[in-house]
């Protein structure tokens, strides 16, 4: 009579394999979990964390202000201003050239930008920092272009996709569509005039206070003006390219 072999050793082995893969498919299933966690944070949790930070803002800066701005007074700009700005004519008014007195603190919102076509409206802080003003839903102004209302270019950036995304749909801009920007002091209503739907994140152009784009030289100015520039990432979910809106100033009235 045949007495059975036991092997242990084959036994012990496909143990420890039955373990690995156990083990390997909880980890798997972490990683998963984990992962979809950050894309929900990133995705929602910003998004909507940084358009409730922005929007108390704006009311914060409307009750500083005495109240939400709006069309009040005589225009400083005439009705004609679209055609000034592009023509580069520069008036003899010292109301025409009105700007922001004091220089804005870094980081620190400022005014309000609202873009009817997009049911937006965004606090518009100084710098492009990402922790101090991007994140937070802000507009961020490029340090070193004119400010609101002022001859030159008025350029700012917001994101396109997580933390409040004020301007995920800017490529619905359109020629003809109005961009409001409040001051203390001055609403601005600057008109839609050229979009660049793409061009390279290096393209210091278009920031120029005569903005043209080196990398598309077709789209762009060849005379000074009362311009705004507004600038964001695509495609979306990347930061390969940059997108650009460009306004010129049609009136400023008192608030």
């Amino acid at each position: 009579m045949r007495i059975p072999v036991v092997h242990h050793a084959a036994r012990r082995r496909r143990a420890a394999r039955r373990r690995v893969a156990r083990t390997g498919g909880e980890l798997l299933v972490t990683v998963g979990v984990v992962l979809m966690l950050l894309v929900v944070h990133q995705l929602w949790w910003t998004n909507l964390e940084a358009r409730q930070g922005a929007e108390r803002k704006v009311q914060a800066l409307e009750r500083e202000w005495g109240g939400p701005g709006g069309p009040s007074g005589s225009p400083v700009i005439g009705s004609g201003g679209t055609s000034d700005a592009v023509s580069g004519t520069t008036g003899t008014s010292p109301r025409r050239r009105r700007a922001v007195a004091a220089r804005p603190v870094r980081s620190q919102a400022y005014a309000v930008l609202a873009v009817p076509r997009l049911s937006l409206r965004a606090p518009v802080a100084e710098g492009i920092s990402r922790t101090g003003v991007l994140n937070k839903g802000y507009v961020g102004h490029y340090p070193g272009t004119a400010q609101p209302g002022q001859a030159g270019n008025f350029a700012v950036a917001g994101h396109r996709n997580t933390h409040g995304e004020p301007f995920r749909h800017l490529d619905r801009l359109r020629p003809g569509d109005s961009v409001v920007v409040e001051t203390r002091s001055t609403t601005y209503t600057y008109v839609v005039d050229q979009v660049l739907p793409r061009t390279s994140a290096a393209d210091g152009g278009v920031l120029a206070p005569v903005p043209r784009s080196r990398v598309s030289p077709s789209h762009g100015y060849d005379r000074g003006g009362y311009y705004l520039t507004l600038t964001t990432c695509t495609p979306e979910f990347t930061s390969r390219y940059r997108e650009v809106v460009w306004g010129v100033l049609a009136s400023a009235r008192p608030r």
